[in-house]
């Protein structure tokens, strides 16, 4: 049980305020612990990092990121942020937290896509870049430093990911403002616009990326990826473009494999994150050994 009160008295808005005149309720979070904080008939949202999340956040990149975010319209305003260990203190977003299940109403899909180009397209920029390799290397060393196992076949499936490496970098594109770990949790949708929170892996990056990293965390299918391209793109989506949604398809499952690999060294309770990493696995090495992924890469 987390005693809420010493995060209160970090909180500017909230040290005055009796601790019995705040109710918190436990939301969703993977690897942070989020609460929805009640008090003066407001709602806030605290959000508490993990524990070992140091390790692979960088607060002070989030800290800069989470603002942009907020001033382009798609995430809630940062009213506190401690970019020493990441306790976050934030305007409650409301409506509906999408999941693979909701996201079968196209509405959602076509208004996420909508709040992704909002973001792409803010003139702003974030503080780093995410580029998938790093991080893959990076997390490689992070595996090996926790002495933790991969998934049988790791290896293979990195080499063939370094030649697809070589394609990408051959034709550069415009970086921007992107999410990065769109999970479908992330979108919160009202109704009338998709809102984005959780930024904690955001990055100047292929806007493509995002595109493709959310299909596969929401398991869209066929119709769902082409409303969300289509709504993107306001029409049919250059083959160039959509070659690069399907090649980070891949490489985003090959990515977070490791990051649940992490997640099962750090024994974290909150899932079976061993049983996670190998399921993602498998559905990248099914996706690089369909034929049409050779298609998409010669259209890059």
């Amino acid at each position: 049980m987390i005693d809420l009160k010493e995060y209160y008295a970090r909180i500017p808005m909230l040290k005055d305020i009796p601790v019995d005149k705040i109710s918190a309720e436990r939301l969703g979070g993977l690897t942070n612990v989020v609460y929805c904080l009640r008090y003066d008939n407001q709602k806030k949202i605290l959000r508490i990092p993990g524990v070992g999340t140091d390790e692979f956040i960088d607060r002070k990149t989030e800290k800069h990121d989470a603002i942009v975010a907020s001033d382009s319209g798609v995430s809630a305003k940062v009213l506190y942020f401690d970019d020493d260990d990441g306790l976050m203190f934030s305007e409650f977003l409301e409506g509906e937290t999408l999941n693979e299940e909701k996201f079968r109403d196209l509405g959602s899909v076509e208004r996420s896509a909508k709040a992704l180009l909002k973001i792409h397209q803010h003139p702003a920029k974030f503080k780093t870049r995410f580029d998938v390799f790093e991080k893959i290397d990076e997390y490689l060393e992070l595996v090996k430093k926790l002495d933790a196992k991969v998934p049988d076949g790791y290896d293979e499936v990195n080499l063939a990911a370094k030649k697809i490496r070589t394609v990408l970098e051959s034709k550069p594109i415009k970086l921007v403002p992107c999410h990065c770990d769109p999970l479908a949790e992330n979108f919160i949708d009202n109704g009338e616009q998709v809102s984005i929170v959780d930024w904690e892996y955001g990055g100047n990056n292929d806007p493509m990326w995002d595109l493709g990293d959310m299909s596969v965390e929401a398991n869209f299918n066929s119709e769902q990826d082409k409303v969300l391209l289509e709504s993107y793109f306001s029409g049919p989506p250059p083959k160039d473009q959509l070659g690069r949604m399907v090649i980070y398809k891949m490489l985003c499952d090959l990515l977070w494999t490791l990051w649940g690999v992490v997640q099962h060294a750090n024994k974290n309770p909150v899932d079976d994150f061993w049983a996670y990493s190998v399921g993602r696995f498998e559905r990248c090495q099914k996706l690089l050994a369909d034929p049409s992924f050779d298609e998409h890469l010669a259209a890059i």
